[in-house]
């Protein structure tokens, strides 16, 4: 692991604070978490905006599953 230096707002360092003491863990790995999960989330973003973008170049043709419909299992209507 590697010691970081940050320039927090005093409001936002006291939340921290207080939700990880509520959490019961460190401000870092309270942190290290929130950081963890900020980027989780901008990659899935990322890919998902790379998702949309090719289906609009190539966009999904009105028989291209077709091949699959009697797999599908919609259990008891």
């Amino acid at each position: 692991m590697r010691t970081i230096q940050m320039t927090l707002d005093e409001n936002l360092v006291e939340s921290v604070d207080k939700l990880a003491k509520e959490l019961k863990t460190t401000r870092s790995a309270f942190t290290r978490d929130a950081l963890s999960e900020a980027v989780d989330r901008i990659r899935a973003k990322r890919l998902e905006e790379e998702h949309r973008k090719g289906y609009e170049r190539r966009p999904v043709g009105n028989d291209e599953f077709s091949e699959w419909e009697e797999e599908q299992d919609w259990g008891s209507e």
